[in-house]
């Protein structure tokens, strides 16, 4: 399978999730204002999980542009990742019918929190392929955001104990934090470095 097929398969995959989270959204039952703001909280959950969808295709993107092929370990990453993405229909209703009840919002960051982790097993399996001195190494650097996520769905799950609600907006504020466009890649390409690393790839140079 080359990279234009797998990341094709996960653009595929994720349009998927994102339409059953769509479908699942209810119309409000009076057609008036009221009826409107009554299902606020739904089209937040709605809106929070989407954002987050679109967070993972957009850096899911930036790695395979950088990305020298896939191997066997790859595809399994990549499933393994969109196994975690392909939840968020579920925990997103779930923690919306329960009215953000303190166990389906621990839940729902239990899933954040896994599908981070499993966007980060994804990144090292394409730079191992690659090689330490490739280009998408080069391009990441030290990931800050990569690295400090984790902690920030921990400090929500924890404080769903107390506030689910306050936990739900720590979620909105690492997304938000996700949001702010990240342009290593872009400047990296932009360089043509990328186009050196893959000629070099093709030598054999970086292996």
């Amino acid at each position: 399978m080359t990279k234009n097929r797998l990341e094709a398969f996960s653009d595929g995959v994720l349009a998927i999730i994102i339409t059953i989270m769509e479908l699942e959204i209810q119309v409000p039952e009076e057609p008036t204002w009221q009826g409107l703001v009554a299902i606020l909280p739904t089209l937040f959950s709605y809106l929070l999980s989407f954002l987050y969808i679109g967070i993972y295709w957009n850096n899911h993107h930036h790695l395979l542009r950088l990305a020298s092929g896939v191997n066997g370990g790859i595809l399994w990453a990549n499933l393994h990742l969109l196994f975690w993405l392909s939840l968020f229909p579920f925990v997103t209703r779930w923690s919306d019918e329960s009215g953000f009840a303190e166990v389906p919002v621990m839940v729902y960051g239990f899933t954040l929190l896994l599908a981070a982790v499993a966007f980060y097993i994804l990144q090292r399996a394409l730079i191992r392929d690659q090689g330490a001195d490739g280009a998408l190494a080069a391009a990441l650097g030290r990931d800050w955001k990569g690295e400090g996520s984790p902690f920030i769905y921990l400090a929500g799950i924890l404080l769903a104990l107390l506030q689910p609600l306050a936990s739900m907006g720590v979620f909105a504020i690492a997304a938000l934090i996700w949001l702010v466009s990240d342009r290593r890649v872009e400047r990296f390409v932009g360089d043509g470095r990328a186009d050196l690393g893959r000629s070099e790839n093709d030598c054999g140079l970086t292996k």
